[in-house]
Formats: C-alpha cells, sequence, structure tokens
C-alpha cells in the first residue's frame, strides 16, 4: 500500500542530519506563489505566510541563522507582516507585504539587498529608501534586484557590471535607482535573468538591458546595453513590420566569438572552469561557468 503523505514527511524528517530544521508540516496549506534561487527556494501561503528551505549559507531562507532547511519552515522575523510576494536570486531573497511594503534578505556583497550597504542579512529587512512607495512586483538576477511600484516605476540596485541595472552606468548599487524610459512610460512587468532585465511598459513596448553577448538582448547584436533599449520586433510603437534577420552565429558573415573569459565575468573570488573533457566536442561557444558557480557536492 502507497505511503500517505504523513508518512513519508516522517520518513524524511527521520533523515535530517543534526543540526538541522525540521521545518513544518504544510499538508493541505494552500500556496500562492513560490520562488526558486541557485539552491534555495521559497514560498508564500494564501494567508501570507512565508515559508525557506533549502541552501541556507548567507541567510536567505531568513531563518535567522545559516543552516540548511530540507523542509519548508516559516520565516517569522517580520513585523507581523502578511507576505504577498517572493523572488529569489541567486544567494538572496526579496519579498512584499500586503501593505506594500518591500524586505529582502540573504547575500549583498553587491548591494542586491539594496539597504545602502554589503552587508548580509540572516531575517527579512525592510528597505527604508522605497518604504513610501508600494511594490507591486518584484524580480531577483544574479546578483542584482528590481522592484517596480504600483504607480509604474521601476528601482534596480546591486551589481552592474554590465548595465543589467539599466542606470547609464556600470557601477554597483546598494540602494534601488529609478530607471528612466523613453517618454516616461510606465511599466507593468519586470523580470531579471542571470545579467540582463527585461520591462514591459504600458504602451506594450518590450525593453532590454545588460548583458548582450550571447543575443538575450534581442537588438540583432551581441551588445551589452546600461540603459532600456525597446525590442522593435516585440513592441507596439516599434518597426515590427520590417522584421529583423536571423541572430544565428555565423562566422562567414563576420560575427566574432566571444571567449569564455569575456563571456563570463570574473571577480576576485571567481575563477572560469577549465574546460572538460566531455564538452570538448561540444559546440565551440559552450563554455563552463565560473567554477564557484557549479554544484557543491555534499560530503
Amino acid at each position: 500500500m502507497a505511503n500517505c503523505p504523513e508518512k513519508v514527511a516522517a520518513k524524511l524528517v527521520g533523515t535530517i542530519p543534526k543540526g538541522m530544521s525540521e521545518g513544518v508540516h504544510l499538508f493541505g496549506t494552500p500556496i500562492k506563489m513560490v520562488a526558486a534561487g541557485a539552491e534555495h527556494s521559497a514560498a508564500v501561503t494564501e494567508a501570507g505566510e512565508l515559508y525557506g528551505w533549502g541552501w541556507g549559507r548567507y541567510g536567505n531562507l531568513g531563518l535567522g541563522d545559516k543552516n540548511d532547511r530540507l523542509l519548508p519552515e516559516k520565516v517569522s522575523s517580520i513585523d507581523g507582516e502578511r507576505m504577498v510576494h517572493v523572488a529569489c536570486g541567486w544567494r538572496h531573497t526579496i519579498t512584499v507585504s500586503f501593505s506594500g511594503g518591500l524586505y529582502t534578505y540573504g547575500w549583498s556583497k553587491y548591494g542586491q539587498l539594496g539597504h545602502g550597504d554589503f552587508e548580509d542579512h540572516l531575517i527579512p529587512h525592510k528597505l527604508e529608501f522605497l518604504k513610501d512607495s508600494s511594490i507591486s512586483q518584484i524580480s531577483g538576477g544574479w546578483r542584482h534586484s528590481m522592484a517596480l511600484t504600483s504607480d509604474g516605476r521601476l528601482f534596480g540596485w546591486g551589481w552592474n557590471k554590465f548595465g543589467q541595472l539599466g542606470v547609464g552606468d556600470n557601477v554597483d548599487h546598494c540602494s534601488p535607482v529609478l530607471v528612466k524610459f523613453p517618454d516616461d512610460q510606465k511599466v507593468v512587468q519586470v523580470s531579471c535573468g542571470w545579467r540582463h532585465t527585461l520591462a514591459v511598459t504600458e504602451r506594450r513596448n518590450v525593453f532590454s538591458w545588460g548583458r548582450g553577448t550571447n543575443g538575450q538582448l534581442g537588438h540583432g547584436d551581441i551588445m551589452d546595453r546600461s540603459t532600456p533599449k525597446m525590442i522593435e520586433v516585440l513592441s507596439a510603437d516599434g518597426h515590427s513590420c520590417q522584421g529583423l534577420p536571423s541572430s544565428c552565429a555565423d562566422p562567414i558573415q563576420g560575427k566574432i566569438w566571444i571567449s569564455p573569459s569575456e563571456r563570463y565575468a570574473r571577480v576576485p573570488d571567481e575563477m572560469v572552469a577549465k574546460q572538460s573533457t566531455s564538452s570538448a566536442k561540444g559546440n565551440r561557444n559552450d563554455v563552463d561557468v565560473p567554477e564557484n558557480n557549479l554544484k557543491r557536492l555534499r560530503r
């Protein structure tokens, strides 16, 4: 006879290593939203409760410590606020309360928590810079964060080496900075990639900015951009009727191959991994991610 969920959970709890939390039972609890980071996860229930589980080394679970969790555990340090949105970056988490308040926690080496410093936080901290704004949408990138207000303004902060914040420079920002759009268009949707960002405005125009070496910005080239640029073929105000030529790389027509050192950012604590023998037969454009980004092997 098949095991019921309660018995399965009991078996899982029995395997939890010393020092790790047993979590809580959530059977039948209505879940409103989930989010996934590199190796951690988060969820918000219909009742506004926030949960975290997975890898917690940087406090990205919001539970007040740096321990991993094998089962979801409730985040209690949020001033009694009910949560309505949650998003995960690589090693940080962003959440929005019912009243529109913005909270962040986890890793902040590049200012991605937005508190005006580069300090990690083990529990949710409210962003004072945006305390007077009602946040309607959030998104987390590798090391940067974006937040959209209810009146259509978009803010970005964190790592900005490739212009992924969209504020016109390549400087990291540890506090939210307003992203400007042509004709002061209001934004209705935002989404972060690893090193680039996309947004949709109320005029049904799609914009992109940040890293562009693989064509991910959608402008028919491989250029990085530090300010929002409209993707013509997807936008109501663009020249979509003209279309764009194929963006497939063609060495014969002068497309430049981007080396691993140029495609992936080198920062002091990371090294680009060497190509493995198994990948030698792959496409020349296939490169390894930085070594520290590879899945950590647990002993």
